[in-house]
């Protein structure tokens, strides 16, 4: 199962715990399940962080290491 299966999967038991129409017992295996997956998702998450931190540390060809500019325009000074 993919990260985006998961977390489609997390978002549908999340919508069928808020229905609120599970008897008890059905709502806390469905709580159950939604708590592992987030477990999941998290170590997941956190490992395509540290990987993404590792590959913008590494050296580029000049020697430097690589610059993340998610939001470049922030960087970009004003005219006001």
């Amino acid at each position: 199962m993919t990260f985006e299966e998961k977390l489609t999967r997390l978002e549908e038991l999340a919508d069928q715990l808020r229905d609120g129409s599970a008897p008890l017992d059905q709502a806390a295996k469905l709580f159950e399940e939604g708590i592992k997956l987030s477990k999941v998702l998290d170590k997941e998450l956190q490992s395509y962080e540290r990987r993404v931190e590792i590959l913008a540390k590494e050296p580029d060809a000049d020697g430097k290491g690589a610059e993340l500019q998610l939001f470049p325009e922030l960087d970009e000074p004003s005219d006001s």
